[in-house]
């Protein structure tokens, strides 16, 4: 009995020490890999990274949607986008990006899904101050994820004491104030 407890913990002790050494061989960078790599496998990561991209152009998407609602002062609008971007933020997937991405990704994530969140349940006012911080997270997530079409960082200098948002436009038109000042604000960059 005694002989079959350790052959049984030498067994398990090689497993682990081989699945040890085939987890570091598969997490080395793109650029160790070897020529044997199957064009299958290649085309599967590219097709898990269009994936992403096109999560990410989603969430953008929405995200223009509640600041186009804003615009228009149009508070159910804003409070539907911003539970639509919700659901696509539950399923963003960060794990195809680096590790400092990711955990920088995570993070975004966790903060600009709870605006969202009050967004879609909140009146005018309140969903205006948690666009604010909104915008700062997609403006960081787009730094990581990049965007498949020209985006505008504009600002306002008089919402509280200074706000960003983007646009797919370069022409002003406030979120932050509506129509009480449509123009209010200007174009701090141009984001490709």
């Amino acid at each position: 009995m005694k002989k079959v407890k350790v052959m049984l913990w030498a067994s398990a002790l090689a497993v682990t020490a081989i699945l040890s050494i085939s987890c570091k061989e598969g997490n080395k960078d793109e650029d160790t890999k070897t020529p044997m790599q199957s064009p299958t496998s290649q085309k599967s990561m590219d097709v898990k990274n269009d994936t992403q991209d096109s999560k990410a152009t989603a969430i953008v998407a929405m995200y223009l949607s509640v600041k186009n609602a804003l615009v228009a002062d149009n508070s159910e609008a804003a409070a539907e986008a911003g539970g639509k971007l919700v659901a696509l933020f539950d399923g963003f997937d960060v794990f195809s990006y680096s590790s400092a991405e990711q955990t920088e990704l995570k993070d975004i994530v966790v903060d600009a899904k709870e605006q969202a969140e009050h967004i879609s349940k909140s009146p005018m006012e309140h969903q205006r101050e948690h666009f604010k911080t909104l915008s700062n997270d997609i403006t960081d997530m787009v730094a990581i994820t990049g965007t498949d079409k020209k985006l505008y960082e504009q600002f306002c200098p008089m919402y509280d004491n200074g706000s960003t948002w983007l646009s797919a436009s370069d022409e002003v038109k406030n979120p932050y104030y509506g129509s009480k000042m449509l123009s209010c604000g200007k174009v701090q960059q141009e984001i490709n």
